[in-house]
């Protein structure tokens, strides 16, 4: 069994923390003396594994979304399901996460992707290809589920890259209101997309 170095455990501890505070106050928001305070770690800690905050959060972006792939990656091989009832499984997942107030799991791209964009170059790719990577997951799953008939024809990529942003909309819409319908609605639209329409 593969244990972490000790260097390897602060460097996370550090990124961990920092993601609990950056998805409640924002990236902007969190202070590095707030984050050295909250991880209980000294200045020096920090910059021994990260050259400046922007760094940090791109580090944070990287290792957010190598956690988010692998369960994505577990998900969708699972074959025992339909491609329809992996990718419904997924989407009711991220239903639950952004309506059960739970900060931890709260995802990173709908805190960050408005924030960061203009604010950091470096910060904004990392997001843009996390989340290509995330796509690229449902594209394939997609294709799974039109091949064994669980999904409606369509071109996998296309409909991916639309769930993906319907659902980031929705779920910047669920922060403004303070309201579920947003993704409700989304659900009910990406079951009326996926699922396979009857015959005559």
């Amino acid at each position: 069994m593969k244990t972490e170095s000790p260097t390897q455990s602060t460097r996370q501890h550090i990124l961990d923390i920092g993601y609990k505070l950056i998805v409640a106050k924002g990236f902007s928001c969190m202070g590095l003396s707030q984050l050295l305070q909250a991880a209980e770690v000294p200045k020096g800690s920090f910059y021994h594994y990260f050259k400046s905050k922007e760094q940090f959060g791109e580090a944070l972006i990287q290792a957010y979304f190598e956690g988010y792939k692998a369960e994505l990656d577990s998900l969708f091989s699972n074959t025992s399901l339909s491609g329809y009832a992996r990718m419904m499984t997924y989407w009711q997942r991220w239903q639950s996460v952004q309506t059960q107030g739970c900060v931890e799991q709260k995802c990173l791209v709908v805190k960050l992707s408005a924030e960061v964009a203009d604010l950091s170059e470096a910060m904004r790719l990392a997001l843009l290809k996390g989340s290509g990577g995330v796509i690229q997951r449902l594209t394939t799953c997609i294709a799974a589920g039109v091949k064994d008939g669980s999904i409606a024809k369509q071109d996998p990529q296309s409909t991916a890259e639309m769930l993906y942003h319907m659902w980031l909309g929705a779920s910047l819409m669920n922060k403004l209101g303070h309201s579920s319908d947003a993704l409700d609605r989304a659900i009910q639209t990406t079951e009326s997309v996926l699922g396979p329409k009857p015959t005559a």
